[in-house]
């Protein structure tokens, strides 16, 4: 509930009166010192989410440029708007790289996030009533694919995939008689909870038997993919890859559609799904952080998606010695960025990830196969891309092990582990694999240099 006062008199603003004197400046202030207050915080936390990733300084520099205030409706040179000579550069050259990076014909950035680019895939490939061949969100599908997400609101029917709960991927024998029964339209490969690569290349025959289409999700796996890691999912029979580009690829909160076709009529509706279908303007600032991030992609980025798997690796193992229920412990536990890890004899997933919040390790409920609430799930998902681009490394994926047993099996207090968490940060708060690597990763840029007024 806010702590401001309800408006009624209609001089300040829709149906209220006019704040008193210096009143929206405190509001201004306050925000901002909630925001210095959650740097600091991360600053000194062990940050695990598999989704979240930092910025590089040359990046994040675009992100309050003018670039941020203007309009660039359509393709580079074909605008609905003038003034945009050195944005169709910018985006040129971020396709460009995009294309580069990926060894693609086929690329757009104009979706704003992973699911707008998979809302575009969908506008583009499929049609209302059409069936989509997807995973299941308790095998860790991501929740675009669902009913209530993108799936639904284009009105397509999933099609799920049969799927192998020790191996943590499809089953490829019941999945291939799944689909030749039922023959979708589309089929979407890509995980929120993403451990191994996806059997594209054995299903491949059966989609061209029934004359569906790939698609590839890549939003968690793309700067691993990038770095040459993971799987190549244009080249294993996908004809697009959608993804968010704030994950292993450590960019700008924005989207990307990538193709491999030789049907020209395809990248025709994949840019019209972008544009007109599922965007006006695509956040010009965001689009020219993208440029910078792609280029140090080609820079660093595969030596950055190694280790960031190595530490993943390694924290799984770690957690697998000190008693954890580390999923796939048979296959090395992952071969990407996460690794999932079932609490229930810690309290469960909600229980887990608060408690270790409060302990300075941040991660994130989420549901395991076999679960029915996402709400109050049995597991936690933890992820290396923001620990490996501060540059920790195997030794310090122990460390860590040692403060979750420290906490959710020895009893340790809180505090404690709070402030060995803290200890363990505060040689890693600077940022790598980056152009102006050795830059602040936590901080907070004070622009005006003073309090509004």
């Amino acid at each position: 509930m806010s702590n401001l006062p309800s408006d009624s008199s209609g001089k300040g603003g829709v149906g209220g009166p006019a704040p008193a004197a210096g009143e929206m400046a405190r509001a201004v202030a306050q925000v901002r010192e909630l925001v210095r207050v959650h740097s600091a915080r991360f600053e000194r936390s062990i940050p695990l989410i598999a989704s979240e990733n930092l910025l590089s300084p040359y990046a994040k520099e675009l992100l309050i440029s003018d670039f941020h205030s203007r309009y660039a409706e359509g393709l580079p040179g074909e605008r609905y708007y003038e003034g945009n000579e050195q944005v169709d550069q910018v985006e040129n050259l971020c396709l460009d790289l995009a294309r580069r990076l990926f060894r693609c014909s086929f690329a757009d950035v104009r979706p704003i996030s992973g699911t707008v680019a998979n809302l575009a895939v969908l506008k583009a490939l499929a049609e209302p009533g059409d069936l989509v061949g997807t995973s299941r969100l308790a095998d860790g599908a991501h929740i675009s694919s669902a009913a209530f997400g993108a799936f639904g609101l284009r009105g397509v029917k999933p099609v799920y995939y049969a799927w192998d709960p020790e191996r943590m991927t499809i089953d490829v024998g019941r999945t291939k008689e799944i689909l030749r029964a039922v023959r979708p339209k589309l089929c979407l490969f890509g995980l929120s909870l993403f451990l191994f690569p996806m059997p594209i290349d054995e299903l491949r025959p059966t989609l061209e038997d029934i004359g569906a289409r790939g698609w590839f999700d890549g939003a968690h796996v793309l700067g691993l993919i990038a770095g040459g890691q993971f799987q190549d999912p244009l080249r294993e029979g996908c004809v697009v890859v959608s993804g968010s580009t704030h994950k292993t690829l450590p960019g700008p909160q924005h989207g990307i559609l990538l193709g491999e076709t030789n049907d020209p009529e395809v990248t025709k509706k994949l840019q019209s799904g972008a544009f007109p279908g599922v965007t006006s303007n695509h956040h010009l600032n965001e689009m020219a952080a993208l440029a910078v991030s792609l280029a140090e992609q080609i820079e660093f980025g595969r030596d950055y998606a190694a280790k960031t798997i190595a530490n993943a690796q390694a924290l799984g193992a770690a957690l697998h010695e000190r008693g954890f229920d580390v999923l796939a412990a048979d296959l090395g536990f992952t071969r990407s960025h996460t690794i999932a890890v079932r609490v229930e004899k810690e309290g469960g997933g909600e229980s887990a990830a608060r408690r270790l919040a409060d302990a300075g390790i941040i991660t994130n409920k989420n549901l395991l196969p076999g679960d029915k609430s996402p709400k109050h799930p049995g597991g936690v998902r933890l992820g290396t891309p923001e620990v490996t681009r501060v540059g920790m490394g195997p030794r310090e994926m122990v460390r860590i092990a040692e403060l979750f047993d420290g906490l959710l099996h020895r009893g340790r207090s809180t505090e404690d582990i709070a402030r060995e968490a803290a200890e363990l940060k505060h040689d890693f708060t600077t940022l790598r694999y980056c152009f102006g690597a050795g830059e602040a990763a936590y901080r907070y840029y004070d622009l005006v240099g003073r309090e509004p007024s």
